[in-house]
Protein backbone atom coordinates (compact mmCIF):
# COMPACT_ATOMS: atom_id res chain seq x y z
CA UNK A 1 0.00 0.00 0.00
CA UNK A 2 1.43 3.32 -1.04
CA UNK A 3 1.02 6.27 1.23
CA UNK A 4 0.85 9.57 -0.62
CA UNK A 5 2.24 12.52 1.27
CA UNK A 6 0.71 15.82 0.35
CA UNK A 7 2.87 18.95 0.27
CA UNK A 8 2.57 21.14 3.34
CA UNK A 9 2.51 24.88 2.69
CA UNK A 10 3.85 26.90 5.60
CA UNK A 11 2.95 30.54 5.58
CA UNK A 12 5.04 32.97 7.60
CA UNK A 13 3.37 34.16 10.79
CA UNK A 14 3.45 37.88 11.37
CA UNK A 15 5.48 38.83 14.44
CA UNK A 16 2.56 40.65 16.02
CA UNK A 17 0.30 37.56 15.78
CA UNK A 18 3.03 35.35 17.21
CA UNK A 19 3.50 37.66 20.18
CA UNK A 20 -0.23 37.75 20.84
CA UNK A 21 -0.46 33.96 20.66
CA UNK A 22 2.36 33.48 23.11
CA UNK A 23 0.84 35.88 25.56
CA UNK A 24 -2.58 34.19 25.28
CA UNK A 25 -1.03 30.76 25.84
CA UNK A 26 0.77 32.01 28.88
CA UNK A 27 -2.52 33.29 30.38
CA UNK A 28 -4.33 29.96 29.82
CA UNK A 29 -1.70 28.02 31.79
CA UNK A 30 -1.52 30.39 34.73
CA UNK A 31 -3.75 28.23 37.01
CA UNK A 32 -1.12 25.50 37.04
CA UNK A 33 1.59 27.84 38.25
CA UNK A 34 0.21 28.91 41.61
CA UNK A 35 -1.23 32.10 43.07
CA UNK A 36 1.74 34.28 42.14
CA UNK A 37 1.40 33.36 38.48
CA UNK A 38 -2.34 34.19 38.60
CA UNK A 39 -1.64 37.84 39.56
CA UNK A 40 -2.58 40.42 36.95
CA UNK A 41 0.17 40.98 34.35
CA UNK A 42 1.99 44.30 34.60
CA UNK A 43 0.81 46.99 32.24
CA UNK A 44 4.15 47.05 30.43
CA UNK A 45 3.62 43.40 29.38
CA UNK A 46 0.12 44.12 28.12
CA UNK A 47 1.54 46.87 25.95
CA UNK A 48 3.66 44.35 24.05
CA UNK A 49 0.63 42.60 22.60
CA UNK A 50 0.07 44.28 19.24
CA UNK A 51 -3.39 44.16 17.70
CA UNK A 52 -4.07 41.74 14.90
CA UNK A 53 -3.57 43.52 11.57
CA UNK A 54 -6.66 44.05 9.50
CA UNK A 55 -4.94 42.88 6.32
CA UNK A 56 -3.32 39.52 5.48
CA UNK A 57 0.47 39.23 5.56
CA UNK A 58 2.03 39.84 2.16
CA UNK A 59 5.67 39.67 1.05
CA UNK A 60 7.42 43.01 0.51
CA UNK A 61 9.06 43.46 -2.86
CA UNK A 62 12.04 45.87 -2.94
CA UNK A 63 13.37 47.14 -6.25
CA UNK A 64 17.01 48.26 -6.18
CA UNK A 65 18.55 50.65 -8.70
CA UNK A 66 21.42 49.12 -10.71
CA UNK A 67 24.79 49.75 -9.03
CA UNK A 68 26.76 52.76 -10.24
CA UNK A 69 30.58 52.43 -10.18
CA UNK A 70 32.15 54.68 -7.58
CA UNK A 71 33.40 57.85 -9.28
CA UNK A 72 36.26 58.09 -6.79
CA UNK A 73 37.49 54.57 -7.53
CA UNK A 74 37.32 55.22 -11.25
CA UNK A 75 39.38 58.40 -10.79
CA UNK A 76 41.88 56.48 -8.65
CA UNK A 77 42.34 53.90 -11.38
CA UNK A 78 42.66 56.54 -14.11
CA UNK A 79 45.33 58.56 -12.28
CA UNK A 80 47.28 55.44 -11.37
CA UNK A 81 47.13 54.22 -14.95
CA UNK A 82 48.30 57.55 -16.37
CA UNK A 83 51.19 57.73 -13.92
CA UNK A 84 52.42 54.21 -14.59
CA UNK A 85 52.15 54.50 -18.35
CA UNK A 86 54.15 57.71 -18.61
CA UNK A 87 57.80 56.85 -19.34
CA UNK A 88 59.32 59.32 -16.94
CA UNK A 89 59.58 60.54 -13.36
CA UNK A 90 56.11 61.88 -12.60
CA UNK A 91 53.81 62.62 -9.68
CA UNK A 92 50.09 63.36 -10.05
CA UNK A 93 47.39 64.39 -7.61
CA UNK A 94 43.75 65.46 -7.90
CA UNK A 95 41.82 66.83 -4.92
CA UNK A 96 38.04 67.24 -4.87
CA UNK A 97 37.75 70.60 -3.11
CA UNK A 98 34.15 69.87 -2.03
CA UNK A 99 34.71 66.46 -0.43
CA UNK A 100 38.46 66.32 0.16
CA UNK A 101 38.82 63.09 -1.82
CA UNK A 102 42.33 62.79 -3.29
CA UNK A 103 43.54 60.47 -6.03
CA UNK A 104 47.26 60.38 -6.69
CA UNK A 105 50.25 58.65 -8.20
CA UNK A 106 53.44 59.05 -6.14
CA UNK A 107 51.72 61.83 -4.30
CA UNK A 108 54.15 61.86 -1.36
CA UNK A 109 57.38 62.05 -3.40
CA UNK A 110 59.20 65.36 -3.86
CA UNK A 111 59.45 66.84 -7.35
CA UNK A 112 61.11 70.09 -8.52
CA UNK A 113 58.71 73.02 -8.51
CA UNK A 114 60.73 75.44 -10.60
CA UNK A 115 58.47 78.41 -11.40
CA UNK A 116 55.50 76.88 -9.59
CA UNK A 117 57.21 78.30 -6.48
CA UNK A 118 56.26 81.79 -7.67
CA UNK A 119 52.86 81.01 -6.15
CA UNK A 120 54.33 81.18 -2.66
CA UNK A 121 55.95 84.58 -3.22
CA UNK A 122 52.57 86.00 -4.22
CA UNK A 123 50.87 84.19 -1.33
CA UNK A 124 53.35 85.79 1.07
CA UNK A 125 52.84 89.23 -0.45
CA UNK A 126 49.05 89.03 -0.18
CA UNK A 127 49.27 87.67 3.36
CA UNK A 128 51.33 90.72 4.29
CA UNK A 129 48.75 92.94 2.61
CA UNK A 130 46.02 91.28 4.68
CA UNK A 131 47.94 91.99 7.89
CA UNK A 132 48.75 95.58 6.90
CA UNK A 133 52.49 95.00 6.55
CA UNK A 134 52.75 95.60 2.80
CA UNK A 135 51.30 98.02 0.26
CA UNK A 136 51.49 96.54 -3.21
CA UNK A 137 50.40 99.82 -4.78
CA UNK A 138 53.56 101.57 -3.63
CA UNK A 139 55.82 102.75 -6.47
CA UNK A 140 59.14 100.99 -6.99
CA UNK A 141 61.79 100.74 -9.68
CA UNK A 142 63.26 97.72 -11.45
CA UNK A 143 66.79 98.28 -12.81
CA UNK A 144 69.51 96.20 -14.43
CA UNK A 145 70.73 95.20 -10.96
CA UNK A 146 67.40 93.43 -10.35
CA UNK A 147 67.63 91.21 -13.42
CA UNK A 148 68.14 87.48 -13.08
CA UNK A 149 68.30 84.91 -15.90
CA UNK A 150 66.30 82.81 -18.33
CA UNK A 151 62.71 83.97 -18.88
CA UNK A 152 62.39 87.65 -17.93
CA UNK A 153 60.18 89.72 -20.28
CA UNK A 154 60.67 92.71 -17.97
CA UNK A 155 64.36 92.86 -18.93
CA UNK A 156 63.94 95.28 -21.83
CA UNK A 157 62.03 97.68 -19.59
CA UNK A 158 64.56 97.46 -16.76
CA UNK A 159 67.43 98.32 -19.11
CA UNK A 160 65.89 101.65 -20.06
CA UNK A 161 67.58 104.77 -18.70
CA UNK A 162 66.31 105.19 -15.16
CA UNK A 163 64.90 101.68 -15.06
CA UNK A 164 61.25 100.61 -15.06
CA UNK A 165 58.84 102.32 -12.66
CA UNK A 166 56.09 99.99 -11.49
CA UNK A 167 54.31 98.59 -8.41
CA UNK A 168 54.22 95.37 -6.46
CA UNK A 169 50.80 94.64 -7.94
CA UNK A 170 52.26 94.78 -11.44
CA UNK A 171 55.19 92.57 -10.48
CA UNK A 172 52.78 89.95 -9.11
CA UNK A 173 50.79 89.88 -12.33
CA UNK A 174 53.97 89.53 -14.39
CA UNK A 175 55.35 86.81 -12.12
CA UNK A 176 52.18 84.69 -12.19
CA UNK A 177 50.87 85.23 -15.71
CA UNK A 178 54.17 85.50 -17.61
CA UNK A 179 56.36 83.55 -15.17
CA UNK A 180 58.83 86.45 -15.28
CA UNK A 181 61.83 85.47 -13.17
CA UNK A 182 63.07 89.02 -12.55
CA UNK A 183 59.62 90.35 -11.67
CA UNK A 184 59.20 87.52 -9.17
CA UNK A 185 62.67 88.03 -7.69
CA UNK A 186 62.01 91.75 -7.22
CA UNK A 187 58.70 90.93 -5.48
CA UNK A 188 60.52 88.35 -3.35
CA UNK A 189 62.92 91.08 -2.23
CA UNK A 190 59.96 93.34 -1.37
CA UNK A 191 58.34 90.74 0.93
CA UNK A 192 61.57 90.04 2.80
CA UNK A 193 63.34 87.29 0.86
CA UNK A 194 63.19 83.48 0.99
CA UNK A 195 63.02 83.36 4.79
CA UNK A 196 59.84 85.43 4.77
CA UNK A 197 58.23 83.00 2.33
CA UNK A 198 59.27 80.01 4.42
CA UNK A 199 57.84 81.69 7.51
CA UNK A 200 54.52 82.18 5.72
CA UNK A 201 54.41 78.51 4.71
CA UNK A 202 55.12 77.46 8.29
CA UNK A 203 52.64 79.91 9.72
CA UNK A 204 49.87 78.52 7.55
CA UNK A 205 50.80 74.91 8.34
CA UNK A 206 51.72 74.19 4.72
CA UNK A 207 53.86 71.06 4.83
CA UNK A 208 55.43 69.21 1.93
CA UNK A 209 56.38 72.38 0.04
CA UNK A 210 59.92 73.74 0.12
CA UNK A 211 61.06 77.18 -0.97
CA UNK A 212 64.48 77.57 -2.50
CA UNK A 213 67.06 80.37 -2.32
CA UNK A 214 65.55 82.52 -5.08
CA UNK A 215 65.79 82.22 -8.86
CA UNK A 216 69.44 83.25 -9.54
CA UNK A 217 71.01 81.10 -6.83
CA UNK A 218 68.72 78.14 -7.55
CA UNK A 219 69.47 78.04 -11.27
CA UNK A 220 73.17 78.62 -10.73
CA UNK A 221 73.33 75.70 -8.27
CA UNK A 222 71.54 73.36 -10.70
CA UNK A 223 74.18 74.27 -13.30
CA UNK A 224 77.06 73.68 -10.87
CA UNK A 225 77.83 77.36 -10.20
CA UNK A 226 77.63 79.98 -7.47
CA UNK A 227 75.62 83.01 -8.53
CA UNK A 228 77.62 86.18 -9.00
CA UNK A 229 75.81 89.54 -8.69
CA UNK A 230 77.68 91.00 -11.67
CA UNK A 231 75.99 88.43 -13.91
CA UNK A 232 72.69 90.32 -13.52
CA UNK A 233 71.48 91.71 -16.82
CA UNK A 234 74.30 90.19 -18.82
CA UNK A 235 75.57 86.92 -20.27
CA UNK A 236 78.07 86.06 -17.55
CA UNK A 237 76.02 83.12 -16.24
CA UNK A 238 75.75 81.46 -19.65
CA UNK A 239 79.46 81.93 -20.35
CA UNK A 240 80.44 80.44 -17.01
CA UNK A 241 78.01 77.52 -17.38
CA UNK A 242 79.29 76.63 -20.84
CA UNK A 243 82.86 76.57 -19.50
CA UNK A 244 82.15 73.97 -16.83
CA UNK A 245 83.36 70.36 -17.29
CA UNK A 246 80.59 67.93 -18.22
CA UNK A 247 81.10 65.88 -15.07
CA UNK A 248 80.60 68.99 -12.90
CA UNK A 249 77.36 69.88 -14.61
CA UNK A 250 76.10 66.29 -14.53
CA UNK A 251 76.85 65.91 -10.82
CA UNK A 252 75.07 69.17 -9.95
CA UNK A 253 72.11 68.33 -12.18
CA UNK A 254 71.68 64.87 -10.66
CA UNK A 255 72.11 66.13 -7.11
CA UNK A 256 69.32 68.65 -7.59
CA UNK A 257 66.93 66.06 -9.01
CA UNK A 258 67.70 63.59 -6.24
CA UNK A 259 66.69 66.07 -3.53
CA UNK A 260 65.31 69.32 -5.01
CA UNK A 261 65.77 72.27 -2.68
CA UNK A 262 62.57 73.73 -4.12
CA UNK A 263 60.75 70.40 -4.11
CA UNK A 264 57.10 69.76 -3.32
CA UNK A 265 54.86 66.71 -3.14
CA UNK A 266 51.82 66.56 -5.42
CA UNK A 267 49.53 65.91 -2.44
CA UNK A 268 50.86 68.97 -0.61
CA UNK A 269 50.37 70.98 -3.78
CA UNK A 270 46.70 70.08 -4.25
CA UNK A 271 46.02 70.43 -0.54
CA UNK A 272 47.37 73.98 -0.56
CA UNK A 273 45.54 74.90 -3.75
CA UNK A 274 42.31 73.51 -2.30
CA UNK A 275 42.81 75.61 0.84
CA UNK A 276 43.41 78.65 -1.35
CA UNK A 277 40.21 77.97 -3.27
CA UNK A 278 38.20 77.57 -0.05
CA UNK A 279 39.55 80.85 1.31
CA UNK A 280 41.48 79.26 4.16
CA UNK A 281 44.82 80.97 3.40
CA UNK A 282 43.98 84.59 2.59
CA UNK A 283 41.24 87.15 3.08
CA UNK A 284 38.29 86.93 0.65
CA UNK A 285 39.61 89.91 -1.33
CA UNK A 286 43.15 88.51 -1.58
CA UNK A 287 41.85 85.03 -2.43
CA UNK A 288 39.77 86.44 -5.27
CA UNK A 289 42.69 88.55 -6.47
CA UNK A 290 45.22 85.73 -6.57
CA UNK A 291 42.93 83.20 -8.26
CA UNK A 292 41.80 85.81 -10.80
CA UNK A 293 45.42 86.52 -11.73
CA UNK A 294 46.12 82.79 -12.02
CA UNK A 295 43.21 82.44 -14.45
CA UNK A 296 45.03 84.89 -16.75
CA UNK A 297 48.19 82.78 -16.93
CA UNK A 298 49.67 82.90 -20.43
CA UNK A 299 52.27 80.15 -20.10
CA UNK A 300 51.52 76.47 -20.67
CA UNK A 301 48.61 76.90 -23.06
CA UNK A 302 49.09 73.30 -24.26
CA UNK A 303 49.44 71.76 -20.80
CA UNK A 304 46.51 71.47 -18.36
CA UNK A 305 44.59 74.26 -20.05
CA UNK A 306 44.36 72.41 -23.36
CA UNK A 307 42.29 69.69 -21.68
CA UNK A 308 39.42 71.97 -20.64
CA UNK A 309 35.89 71.46 -21.92
CA UNK A 310 33.60 74.41 -22.73
CA UNK A 311 32.53 76.27 -19.60
CA UNK A 312 35.41 74.99 -17.45
CA UNK A 313 37.99 77.41 -16.01
CA UNK A 314 41.57 76.95 -14.85
CA UNK A 315 43.61 79.08 -12.44
CA UNK A 316 47.12 77.68 -12.71
CA UNK A 317 50.90 78.09 -12.60
CA UNK A 318 53.50 76.35 -14.72
CA UNK A 319 57.09 75.43 -13.97
CA UNK A 320 59.90 74.53 -16.40
CA UNK A 321 63.46 73.57 -15.45
CA UNK A 322 66.83 73.52 -17.13
CA UNK A 323 67.73 70.99 -19.80
CA UNK A 324 71.04 69.13 -19.76
CA UNK A 325 72.06 66.44 -22.23
CA UNK A 326 68.47 65.96 -23.36
CA UNK A 327 66.99 65.69 -19.85
CA UNK A 328 64.81 68.32 -18.22
CA UNK A 329 64.80 69.02 -14.48
CA UNK A 330 61.14 69.80 -13.90
CA UNK A 331 58.14 70.25 -16.18
CA UNK A 332 54.98 71.11 -14.27
CA UNK A 333 51.51 72.55 -14.27
CA UNK A 334 49.35 72.91 -11.17
CA UNK A 335 46.05 74.67 -10.71
CA UNK A 336 42.39 74.84 -9.75
CA UNK A 337 39.79 73.49 -12.18
CA UNK A 338 36.27 74.88 -11.84
CA UNK A 339 33.23 73.37 -13.54
CA UNK A 340 30.40 75.37 -15.13
CA UNK A 341 28.34 74.53 -12.01
CA UNK A 342 31.03 75.89 -9.68
CA UNK A 343 32.57 72.65 -8.39
CA UNK A 344 36.35 72.89 -8.02
CA UNK A 345 39.25 70.44 -8.20
CA UNK A 346 42.91 71.04 -7.39
CA UNK A 347 45.23 69.34 -9.89
CA UNK A 348 48.99 68.87 -9.92
CA UNK A 349 51.10 67.18 -12.60
CA UNK A 350 54.79 67.34 -11.69
CA UNK A 351 57.40 65.75 -13.93
CA UNK A 352 60.90 65.47 -12.50
CA UNK A 353 63.59 64.01 -14.71
CA UNK A 354 62.37 63.41 -18.24
CA UNK A 355 63.60 63.22 -21.81
CA UNK A 356 60.22 62.53 -23.36
CA UNK A 357 59.03 64.76 -26.20
CA UNK A 358 57.03 67.80 -25.14
CA UNK A 359 53.96 66.43 -26.93
CA UNK A 360 53.92 63.37 -24.62
CA UNK A 361 54.20 65.49 -21.49
CA UNK A 362 51.43 67.80 -22.60
CA UNK A 363 49.22 64.84 -23.51
CA UNK A 364 49.66 63.45 -19.99
CA UNK A 365 48.56 66.75 -18.49
CA UNK A 366 45.52 66.99 -20.75
CA UNK A 367 44.61 63.40 -19.86
CA UNK A 368 44.65 64.22 -16.15
CA UNK A 369 42.26 67.09 -16.79
CA UNK A 370 40.03 64.80 -18.87
CA UNK A 371 39.97 62.23 -16.04
CA UNK A 372 39.01 64.95 -13.55
CA UNK A 373 36.19 66.23 -15.74
CA UNK A 374 34.99 62.64 -16.21
CA UNK A 375 35.00 62.25 -12.42
CA UNK A 376 32.82 65.33 -12.09
CA UNK A 377 30.37 63.89 -14.63
CA UNK A 378 30.36 60.52 -12.86
CA UNK A 379 29.54 62.21 -9.57
CA UNK A 380 26.57 63.89 -11.23
CA UNK A 381 25.43 60.49 -12.55
CA UNK A 382 25.70 58.95 -9.08
CA UNK A 383 23.64 61.75 -7.58
CA UNK A 384 20.99 61.28 -10.26
CA UNK A 385 20.87 57.50 -9.68
CA UNK A 386 20.58 57.75 -5.89
CA UNK A 387 17.05 57.46 -4.45
CA UNK A 388 15.63 60.81 -3.37
CA UNK A 389 15.77 61.36 0.36
CA UNK A 390 13.60 63.45 2.64
CA UNK A 391 14.09 64.18 6.32
CA UNK A 392 11.53 62.71 8.71
CA UNK A 393 9.74 65.63 10.32
CA UNK A 394 8.97 63.66 13.50
CA UNK A 395 11.75 65.36 15.40
CA UNK A 396 15.36 66.51 15.44
CA UNK A 397 17.89 63.83 14.67
CA UNK A 398 15.31 61.58 13.04
CA UNK A 399 16.60 59.23 10.36
CA UNK A 400 16.04 60.15 6.69
CA UNK A 401 13.15 58.42 4.99
CA UNK A 402 13.17 57.21 1.40
CA UNK A 403 10.50 58.84 -0.74
CA UNK A 404 7.96 56.48 -2.27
Amino acid sequence: MTVRRSKVHIRPIPLALLAAALLTTGCQRSEALGPEAQAPAPARIDALAAPTPAFPHEPVVVTLAPPVPSAALVLDAAIDRLGHRFPGDVGIAVRDVQTGWTSHHRGLDYFPQQSVSKLWVSLTALDQVDSGRLDLSRALTVTARDLTLFHQPIRALALRPGGFHTTGDDLMVRALTQSDNSANDRLLHQVGGPDAVRATLRGKAIAGIRFGPGEPRLQATIAGLDWQPDWAGGTGFYTARDALPAETRRAAFDEYLANPVDGATPIAMVDTLARLRRGDLLSPASTAKMTAIMEETRTGALRLKAGLKPGWRLAHKTGTGQVYQGEQAGYNDVGILTSPEGRSYAVAVMIGRTNRPLAERMKLMRSVVAATIAYDAALAAQRAAAPPVKTDASGPGAAPEMLR
